[in-house]
C-alpha cells in the first residue's frame, strides 16, 4: 500500500495555499482589510502543532493502545457499514470532545487559541493550539478504539473531519439550502460557533454533521439582525504565536496557584472555564449551557 504522507502534504498544501489566495483577494482585488498579521500568527501556529506533534508526546497514547488491545471486536473497514458506523461514531465522539472543550477549563486552555483570532478567515482554521495531544483530548475517541476500530481509523475519521471543517470559516459564504443547513455544518453555523455575542456563545459544536446540535439543544441559528463579533470576549491583540499558545495555560496555571484546598484546584482545573477569579476577564462569558 502506498504511503498517504504525498496525499496529506497535497492537502496541506492546498488548505494554506486557499487561505493564502482569500486574503490576497479580500486585499488586492476586494479592497477590503485583511488582518496579515493575524495570517502570519496562524501559520506559525499550525507549523509549531506540526513541529510539537512530530516528537510523538500524547496524554493519551497509553491509554488508547490500552483500550485497543482490550477492544470488543476488530473492525477492518472492510463494509460501507463500517465506515458509516465510524463515521457517525467519529461525529458523535468530535461533539463530545468539543463541547467539553468550551465547558472544561483544562480543555478550553487549548482550543482558546482557535476563538482567539478577532477576525474569522480562512487562516483562523488552521490556528488550533499546540497542546491538544499534550492535553488529553483523544480519550474523547476511546469508545470508538474500544468498539474496534483501529487508532489509525480514528485519527484518519478525525483529521477528515478537521478537514471538512477548514472551509466553513469562510464569512463570504452565504447560507446554503435549507435541506443542507439542517443536516450538515455550514459557514453559517460555524460563524455563529466564533461569535463573542452573548447571544451566540458556545454553540453548534458540531464538525461534519449540526444534527448533534440539533438534538442536544445547542444549536443556535445565524440571525440577520445580529452582527457577529468574534474572538474572545475579552479579546487578545497580541500575533506572537507563543503568546496565543500559552495565554489561556498562564491564566490557568495562575488560579490553580492561588487555589486554597484541593477541591478548589480540581473545580479550577475541570470546571467550566469561566470558574476563578482571574476568569471574567480571561473567558468568554459561558452562560447559555450552565
Amino acid at each position: 500500500m502506498d504511503s498517504p504522507l504525498p496525499w496529506l502534504l497535497a492537502l496541506l498544501g492546498l488548505v494554506v495555499f486557499s487561505a493564502t489566495l482569500e486574503g490576497l483577494v479580500r486585499s488586492f482585488v476586494l479592497r477590503l482589510p485583511y488582518d496579515w498579521a493575524a495570517f502570519a500568527a496562524s501559520l506559525a501556529d499550525f507549523a509549531g502543532r506540526r513541529a510539537i506533534d512530530g516528537l510523538g508526546l500524547s496524554l493519551a497514547a497509553p491509554l488508547l493502545n490500552w483500550v485497543y488491545a482490550h477492544r470488543l471486536q476488530t473492525l477492518t473497514l472492510t463494509e460501507p457499514l463500517d465506515y458509516l458506523l465510524l463515521f457517525l461514531g467519529q461525529e458523535l465522539c468530535f461533539y463530545g470532545y468539543h463541547r467539553a472543550a468550551h465547558r472544561v477549563r483544562w480543555f478550553w486552555a487549548t482550543h482558546a487559541v482557535h476563538h482567539s483570532p478577532n477576525e474569522l478567515s480562512l487562516a483562523a482554521a488552521l490556528r488550533l493550539g499546540w497542546t491538544g495531544k499534550l492535553s488529553g483530548t483523544a480519550i474523547f475517541f476511546l469508545p470508538l478504539i474500544w468498539l474496534g476500530f483501529s487508532p489509525q481509523a480514528v485519527a484518519a475519521a478525525v483529521a477528515g473531519n478537521l478537514l471538512y471543517q477548514f472551509w466553513l470559516h469562510a464569512t463570504w459564504i452565504p447560507k446554503l439550502p435549507a435541506a443542507f443547513e439542517w443536516v450538515f455544518n455550514t459557514p453559517s453555523h460555524h460563524r455563529v460557533h466564533h461569535g463573542c455575542n452573548s447571544e451566540y456563545l458556545d454553540c453548534n459544536f458540531g464538525g461534519v454533521l449540526i444534527v448533534f446540535d440539533r438534538l442536544f439543544g445547542s444549536f443556535v441559528e445565524e440571525r440577520k439582525d445580529l452582527e457577529i463579533r468574534y474572538g474572545l470576549s475579552t479579546p487578545l491583540y497580541s500575533y506572537n504565536p507563543l503568546q496565543i499558545a500559552t495565554h489561556a495555560w498562564a491564566a490557568l496555571a495562575r488560579d490553580v496557584w492561588g487555589a486554597k484546598s484541593s477541591g478548589a484546584v480540581l473545580k479550577t482545573l475541570l470546571g467550566p472555564p469561566d470558574h476563578g477569579p482571574k476568569q471574567q476577564d480571561e473567558r468568554r462569558s459561558t452562560n447559555r449551557l450552565q
